[in-house]
This record gives structure tokens, sequence and C-alpha cells, in this order.
């Protein structure tokens, strides 16, 4: 029986023959050979495979401003920097949209536009400065400088 030890693989001794061997690290096991305690052996996930994620994106015009905007649309490093509209909820107020297949582990930046301008969105995760001239159209003026806003995609 040979049981995996870390990246290695011990055998039992031989009779006749030496204690216990060590094969090197990274060296494939025998055929036949389990993983110690009966474990499966471990399995090798896609790396070709994505991570991705859903999110629902919500925008209300703030309190006291005026008018309501005609279009309100989401443009980030998730579309390509594509205009992507929200939907109108006229009985709850406000906009949405739902944002599917987007990359998971990164920090992506986005803004979001009303009848084309920037405007802020108060449940971004952070700002961040534009990367480029394509980030730096959109961007909105902060007293620091030019800012877009970030979106933390964390997937398991």
């Amino acid at each position: 029986m040979t049981q995996q030890f870390g990246n290695a693989f011990l055998k039992p001794p031989q009779k006749g023959g030496a204690g216990l061997v060590i094969s090197p690290a990274g060296a494939k096991p025998p055929a036949g050979a389990k993983p110690p305690g009966g474990a499966k052996p471990p399995v090798q996930k896609h790396a070709e495979r994505k991570l991705t994620f859903t999110k629902i994106l919500r925008w209300r015009l703030p309190d006291g401003r005026m008018p309501e905007p005609a279009v309100v649309e989401v443009v980030g490093t998730f579309t390509n920097w594509e205009r992507k509209p929200l939907v109108h909820d006229k009985v709850r107020g406000g906009w949405h949209t739902t944002l599917q297949h987007i990359q998971g582990n990164r920090t992506h930046h986005y803004m979001l536009l009303a009848d084309g301008k920037p405007v802020e969105d108060m449940h971004s995760d952070g700002t961040a400065i534009p990367n480029g001239a394509q980030e730096l159209q959109f961007a909105i003026t902060t007293a620091r400088g030019p800012r877009v806003f970030m979106l933390f995609s964390q997937t398991k």
C-alpha cells in the first residue's frame, strides 16, 4: 500500500528491502495508490472555468432632486464600457437591472449615467482613480480628482 504525504508518496518497507522510500515531490503515485485514510483523491478543478456571479444594481434619484431622468444606464469593466439600460420601477420608484456573468475574484470599475451624465452611486464598494481614457470619460469629479465606482466581486 502506498500513502500520499503532501506531494510525496511513502512506500512501506519491502521484504529484504530498505525502510520507507520517499519519492520526490511532484512524482506521480504508483498505479493503484490510495490517499491516506481512504479519502478520495483531490479533484482537479477546470482551470479554464471562470467563476462568475449575478448582481442586481439599483439606483434611486436622491431626495429633493428633480426631474426624474428619462434614461439611466450602467457602464463598466463588466460591460466592456458599453451602456446597459436600467429599468424604471414606477411603483416603487428607482431604477434597476440584473447583470449576469460578471467575472469573479476581481475589482470592477463602473459608472451610472442619468441622461448620459455620471451620477453618484451610494451603494458602491468605493471609488477608484480611472484607468485610462475610456474610464476617464465616464468619471465623476470629486475634491480629490476624477473617480469611478468600484464593485468587489468575490466568488467561492
